[in-house]
């Protein structure tokens, strides 16, 4: 694990640093580095193979320090903007799942100069009448004292899932996993615990300021962020392949099937 804290204006960063070649600034999920486990998974390692892969914790996950100046989705890109600065990425690549996939698009609409290529991985973010994103804070409260079963249907295909089980184990897992899981939450809970949850009406109409070539990805069983969402950010983006869905995954498509979404993104990014 090449893991180490950047010191930002005071405040610690932590990040995961691997690869050689192009910069790729990789945004995490829910389900994912930072958030549960505290090294790379699968999906990572293959991307790692042929990028400079960069991989941030957000404020107060895993070991980077809590900013109390987040409470709205703009404080986080402010926080990100530094980030890049400290890092001295002039034109980069960069990929996101889930919030991170909201954290991408709003940086690469207010600056689409300093995005070569956009990926979006079941990005939350937009409002979309009817079709709400799920109340992942309700989940994430064991059903029965001890089952996370729903929380797993939710960010996976299936409550079954064994990756899903590794990650989100029913009763007491890891404590350093639950200590992770807890403070994504709680990071999440400062940008995105308004119902229906994980949105900036703003960004929709924005959506056009992005400049670079995106490629948009979503699992073909997403019970966390419904597809009219990945088709409202394909029509929104202008240069935008049509929406990719991947079979038999759901929500987490990079921990699901990490060959195949390893594939798509590296094929896109060397084109």
């Amino acid at each position: 694990m090449n893991g180490r804290a950047v010191e930002i204006h005071q405040r610690k960063v932590w990040v995961l640093e691997n690869g050689s070649g192009d910069p790729l600034l990789y945004l995490h999920g829910f389900a994912d580095v930072h958030s549960v486990k505290e090294s790379w998974l699968p999906f990572h390692d293959q991307v790692a193979r042929h990028t400079r892969l960069i991989a941030p914790a957000h404020p107060g996950c895993a070991q980077t320090d809590e900013n109390k100046d987040i409470d709205r989705i703009e404080d986080v890109v402010f926080h990100y903007l530094e980030v890049i600065d400290a890092f001295g990425l002039g034109s980069f690549d960069l990929v996101g799942a889930c919030v991170g996939g909201w954290i991408a698009a709003e940086i690469a609409v207010r600056h689409p100069e300093k995005i070569r290529k956009l990926v979006l991985i079941g990005a939350t973010g937009l409002f979309v009448e009817g079709a709400l994103i799920g109340d992942l804070f309700m989940m994430a409260q064991p059903e029965r004292g001890s089952s996370y079963a729903g929380l797993r249907s939710m960010l996976f295909s299936g409550a079954d899932h064994p990756e899903g089980l590794e990650l989100f184990p029913d009763g007491m897992g890891r404590l350093e996993d639950e200590l992770r899981r807890y403070q994504m939450l709680r990071f999440a809970s400062r940008i995105g615990f308004r119902p229906p949850y994980f949105y900036n009406r703003a960004l929709r109409n924005r959506l056009h300021r992005i400049a670079a070539p995106t490629l948009i990805l979503w699992g073909e069983d997403d019970h966390m962020v419904p597809r009219s969402h990945g088709e409202t950010y394909a029509r929104g983006i202008p240069n935008t392949q049509a929406l990719q869905i991947i079979a038999d995954a759901g929500h987490s498509v990079h921990v699901e099937k990490p060959d195949a979404t390893a594939k798509m993104i590296l094929d896109f990014l060397a084109t």
